[in-house]
């Protein structure tokens, strides 16, 4: 069995976190300990990756889907400038072995209309 990251945890409810968007694919939330005014994470809901590095045939798909949420997401906000990023391994700057794509803006989240 897999070890239960804090990411499974707040998938399942456990644990709770500043979500941003959530679909049948993503889980969009704010980043704890934030590098920049927006700093979000996004994690795949169906799949579960350790790593970019145990990426298979069969879960390529994932980082990619992330990347077009993460778009999607700066579209629908009006954010036009910023980063995603993956941590790969501890070296790489991993901390928790779940695969997610942080997002980091210098510019704000707008607050989507209702």
């Amino acid at each position: 069995m897999t070890e239960r990251t804090i990411f499974h945890r707040i998938l399942d409810g456990e644990i709770p976190a500043e979500k941003v968007y959530e679909d049948d694919e993503v889980l969009v939330f704010k980043d704890i300990h934030p590098k920049a005014p927006t700093h979000l994470l996004f994690i795949p809901k169906k799949e579960f990756v350790p790593s970019i590095a145990d990426l298979t045939e069969e879960t390529l798909h994932v980082p990619a889907m992330l990347i077009y949420k993460a778009k999607q997401l700066a579209d629908r906000h009006g954010i036009d400038g910023y980063q995603l990023r993956f941590h790969v391994g501890h070296s790489g700057g991993q901390e928790v072995f779940y695969l997610h794509l942080h997002f980091l803006s210098q510019q704000s989240l707008e607050e989507e209309e209702s």
